[in-house]
């Protein structure tokens, strides 16, 4: 997709847009730049007079492709005054944005959504938790009990904060070895005759690829989730989830904070997850598309700061992209030609992508393609 020549080196994300960390590059008739420098010679062209002003004169919105070989961290991502505060405290406490051990790499909120581009596994949000203690009613490891006893003494959003916290917070977390014991006992009953075998299953490929760390365990608290191809999920900001295997699209609030809780070899920060997670049991919010012409599907997230399409071309002519102010147009299949109504036209090949001012205006299309789009509601 990205037209470069494997090196033998993961790749587990790509990112289009202009976050300060890492902004795409931008090939102007003026030369090369990035897209951030570019949106701040001029904003109210490049974003619009409205969102620059919602904005404070950034591109809200920053689209990713994700490919998950292996299970990504165990995470959540802050609310935007949580956000704000945490950053100011890093600041006042002199670590450098760019340094390893900082949480907080801007002030803004992350709610995201994902767009399967290949079958998506993932876990997100916690379950009923009367379901979770009753898979580990029957589960012969003293993990399991201590964990069922604290769902069956309490089967509220209290009692699965305090199994969470409990399995995670550096005073009461398992060590290797009952992690260990678990696993084998999931193993043991996925052999037997599982009630849940995709839960028991989830819980072995997590132990196996971080071996003693509880944030295989968390597993059994939360929801999973399969996205087929062309599947959309939401996930709120204070939402717990990890993705386990997939490719797909991300688009999400322009941030970069992430608030890692085990499931990594990254920096991890329990006790600011903790102060962030949501622990209401709910199911996985997945977004129905609505279509639009008959090329174009929308995917409407319950935010301001972005939405997603997804259109796919043939050679039957020329389509109208729909959307608006400050846009970023990827190819993902095939080749299109995109233009506006007095530029000329580009050329986009697979995991190309094209930044549209708001000034611009409306988008036409040709060619045999698969593209997305972001732009702001």
């Amino acid at each position: 997709m990205l037209a470069t020549v494997p090196d033998g080196s993961p790749v587990a994300e790509a990112w289009f847009g202009a976050h300060t960390s890492a902004p795409s590059a931008a090939r102007t008739d003026d030369g090369s730049t990035t897209l951030d420098e570019l949106i701040a010679s001029d904003p109210d062209f490049h974003l619009g007079r409205d969102i620059a002003s919602r904005f404070e004169s950034r591109l809200p919105y920053l689209l990713k492709i994700i490919a998950a070989e292996v299970p990504l961290s165990l995470q959540v991502h802050p609310s935007m005054e949580r956000a704000r505060t945490g950053f100011a405290e890093e600041e006042a406490a002199g670590i450098a944005v760019t340094a390893p051990e900082r949480s907080y790499r801007d002030r803004n909120h992350k709610p995201e959504l994902v767009y399967a581009l290949t079958r998506f596994d993932a876990m997100v949000g916690f379950r009923a938790p009367r379901r979770a203690a009753e898979l580990l009613g029957d589960l012969d490891a003293p993990l399991a009990h201590d964990l069922h006893a604290i769902l069956v003494a309490d089967p509220s959003s209290n009692g699965v904060r305090a199994a969470f916290e409990w399995l995670l917070a550096p005073d009461t977390r398992p060590g290797p070895a009952d992690v260990a014991k678990f696993a084998e006992a999931c193993q043991r009953r996925l052999h037997d005759g599982s009630p849940s075998p995709r839960t028991d299953r989830t819980v072995i490929r997590l132990s196996e690829a971080y071996p003693g760390d509880p944030g295989a365990v968390t597993s059994v608290l939360l929801n999973p989730v399969t996205l087929q191809p062309g599947e959309a999920l939401f996930v709120p900001t204070g939402t717990v989830h990890a993705y386990l295997h997939g490719v797909g699209v991300e688009i999400m609030a322009n941030s970069d904070n992430v608030l890692r809780a085990g499931l990594t070899r990254k920096h991890v920060d329990v006790e600011e997850l903790l102060r962030n997670v949501d622990c209401v049991a709910a199911p996985p919010i997945r977004i129905a598309p609505e279509r639009v012409f008959t090329s174009t599907r929308i995917f409407y997230a319950p935010v301001e700061d972005f939405e997603l399409s997804v259109t796919r071309l043939t050679d039957d002519g020329v389509a109208t992209i729909p959307g608006r102010g400050p846009r970023v147009l990827l190819c993902l299949e095939g080749e299109v030609e995109v233009a506006t109504a007095g530029g000329d036209p580009v050329l986009l090949r697979r995991g190309q992508a094209a930044f549209i001012p708001a000034a611009d205006g409306p988008l036409s299309a040709s060619g045999d393609a698969m593209i997305v789009q972001a732009d702001v509601p």
